[in-house]
């Protein structure tokens, strides 16, 4: 049976194991962001995982061993002191530390093991960025250890994903290509090999289904043309779906407010997709029911939402970021802006204009820059021919001196913290005073906040899934 209703993979941790737990038991397809599970989970044993959850899940895992080495390296009884930094996980390379890529492995299955018990039986998803090459096989590896039943891939052109999720299936070792800036005809590829890393053989898996998050369908008919690349299915999101967007076709045109311009050829025609003969799903604007009919209507499966679920209470959003989202909801004082310049993938980015984050020119100014965690670097090749990586939101002195233009530098933001800390998770840091401040934290949110409005409206103390869910049906 497929879904009405796919809740959306939302930033680092927002789309956590508790709300796609909650989706799954309402009747939708609950989904976690697979994005950098390996901070977090390292992070809240930090924190003393207090109710024991993750150790719970991590008990689950068929390599105690592995287990054991990430807790003796991260796990804090009682937690670390509010003014302590976190120990922080080794970035992402080609060539990465077995030690690595267990940690990865790990996260993700503790990831999806907590969101298919929270879901009582229901399918569970997980989302990936196709930009952040570098951990997808091991974390989807991890996610298939724990019977995740859809891999949903966007941001770039996932055409690479089949052919691994069938491979990890079978526990292969894999050569999984990477794309490598200035690498011309040469190939460059991640080692992971499932039977190295756990020491064991392990009974088959089941492959997972494979959506594809596209914007358009001319790459949904390359993908469709193989079946080494074809998808089960399709997520079409338009360019006001939160998170990354595509970039509008043509020539870049920014208006007045330097927002992107987005024109006719950029709307998904339902009818394309639907020629092609696979089941989709229409993102971006179908937060209200009479939406959700109408992309029915229009031959989809149903709708993808992001929005009221990152702000209900069952999302891992920071509680007070939370709260004052729904005040300038109230208010009707509720912005968001699509950003052209702040990923540093090049990808427009949806940003809620929100007090004290880095939406704030005055936070943004206030923060140093740096790359400490890296998960949206790119590997680049350097005047040796070794490979190197480097990031806009880093240092600008050090991204030209790798070789980057100072120009692409500019207004970029370092995603990976503050999408972290907008968790609850950010980096302790010592400021410019006494003590330590945490990282500033950053939102994103889709432009069509309608159906946010409306549940608040029927439930003005906030609202569960389940809420978000029976609205969306229309009951």
């Amino acid at each position: 049976m497929q879904p009405l209703i796919i809740q959306g993979g939302m930033g680092i941790g927002v789309s956590g194991w508790q709300l796609a737990g909650a989706v799954g038991r309402a009747g939708g397809l609950g989904v976690v962001s697979g994005v950098a599970l390996d901070t977090l989970l390292a992070r809240r044993l930090q924190d003393g995982d207090p109710d024991g959850r993750l150790r719970e899940a991590l008990a689950a895992f068929p390599v105690p061993e592995i287990t054991t080495r990430v807790l003796s390296r991260y796990f804090v009884r009682g937690g670390r002191a509010s003014d302590e930094p976190y120990r922080q996980v080794p970035r992402l390379t080609l060539e990465p530390s077995p030690e690595r890529q267990r940690l990865a492995i790990l996260a993700a299955f503790v990831e999806v093991h907590l969101a298919k018990r929270a879901a009582r039986g229901a399918r569970v998803g997980v989302n990936f960025l196709e930009k952040i090459q570098l951990e997808t096989p091991a974390a989807a590896y991890g996610a298939m250890l724990a019977g995740v039943d859809v891999v949903l891939v966007g941001a770039g052109i996932p055409a690479r994903l089949p052919a691994l999720l069938q491979a990890l299936s079978r526990h292969q070792r894999v050569e999984f290509p990477v794309d490598v800036a200035g690498a011309g005809q040469t190939r460059h590829a991640l080692h992971f090999d499932p039977l190295a890393l756990l020491g064991r053989r392990l009974a088959a898996l089941v492959r997972p289904l494979f959506l594809a998050i596209v914007s358009s369908s001319t790459l949904a008919t390359f993908l469709s043309r193989d079946e080494t690349t074809r998808p089960d299915g399709f997520v079409v999101e338009g360019a006001i779906a939160g998170g990354h967007n595509a970039p509008p076709r043509g020539v870049l045109k920014l208006d007045e407010h330097g927002e992107p311009v987005y024109g006719p050829r950029d709307v998904a025609d339902p009818a394309s997709f639907d020629a092609l003969g696979l089941p989709f799903w229409l993102a971006g604007g179908y937060s209200r029911p009479e939406r959700v009919a109408a992309a029915c209507a229009a031959g989809a499966s149903g709708v993808q939402v992001g929005t009221p679920f990152a702000l209900s209470r069952d999302s891992g959003l920071a509680a007070t970021l939370r709260e004052q989202l729904l005040d300038r909801l109230r208010e009707e004082r509720l912005s968001v802006r699509t950003d052209a310049l702040a990923s540093p993938t090049g990808f427009p980015f949806k940003v809620a204009q929100l007090d004290g984050t880095l939406s704030d020119p005055s936070v943004y100014a206030h923060r140093q820059r740096l790359c400490d965690l890296g998960y949206l670097r790119t590997p680049y090749v350097r005047p040796d021919g070794a490979v190197g990586y480097r990031c806009p939101a880093e240092p600008a002195d050090a991204y030209v001196r790798k070789g980057g233009d100072r120009s692409e530098t500019v207004d970029r933001v370092c995603l990976c913290n503050a999408l972290t800390a907008t968790t609850g998770l950010g980096q302790r840091r010592r400021g410019r005073g006494r003590g330590r401040a945490s990282e500033p934290a950053i939102v994103t949110l889709g432009a069509d906040v309608d159906g946010a409005r409306e549940l608040l409206r029927r439930h003005p103390g906030g609202w569960g899934a389940d809420d978000v869910i029976g609205y969306l049906a229309g009951s």
